[in-house]
């Protein structure tokens, strides 16, 4: 069992790190990233050989790129396939194909859904923290220009207070009741 463990855990971290950058590769374009940043080197070599052939089936619709986000679910749902099959075993009393796949399909979309949350507070607190620490770091721009979509609209509504800006504080609340949500739409999630 704990060899089992141990396995999952280097799965759903493997599926994760590369969930992140599927995912971040999208946003990175929805915002207009330019590629020359120091992040997109990685964040391409960790993705092209999944999404770009994922590109000739999936193309991009509204300057968001669908292939990356497909890419972030077909992970997700290998994932848990491969868990199924870890958990239960391949042996006659496990799920059938039809119902491992119906199954499966929800608790993939939750995953990615939840991955796009966590995500998300990422970068909204390393750009907090940048903020105090380096302003002028390499990386506070990239994040800047990632969470702006996301934070300008309650900047819009939320004042400043003694010059602290109040948004991120707010987004990060909005995330952890979208995470309640889920959480409550998928129960064990």
């Amino acid at each position: 069992m704990l060899l089992i463990d141990i396995l999952r855990l280097l799965l759903e971290t493997a599926a994760s790190l590369l969930t992140f950058c599927l995912l971040l590769r999208a946003l990175m374009q929805w915002v207009r990233i330019h590629p020359s940043n120091p992040l997109s080197p990685f964040i391409f070599s960790m993705t092209d050989w999944l999404v770009k052939p994922l590109r000739k089936g999936v193309p991009g619709y509204g300057g968001i790129d669908w292939a990356s986000i497909f890419g972030a679910f077909v992970v997700s749902f290998v994932l848990h396939i491969v868990l199924v099959l870890l958990t239960v075993g391949l042996s006659s009393g496990g799920p059938g194909v039809g119902s491992l796949i119906t199954l499966t399909i929800p608790i993939a979309i939750f995953w990615v859904l939840r991955n796009v949350a966590y995500l998300l507070m990422g970068i909204v607190l390393i750009q907090v923290i940048l903020s105090w620490v380096n302003p002028f770091s390499p990386i506070a721009s990239i994040l800047n220009e990632l969470s702006r979509p996301f934070l300008e609209p309650l900047r819009r509504v939320l004042p400043t207070i003694g010059n602290v800006d109040l948004s991120p504080l707010a987004f990060l609340l909005i995330l952890q009741i979208v995470m309640m949500v889920l959480q409550s739409l998928m129960p064990g999630f």
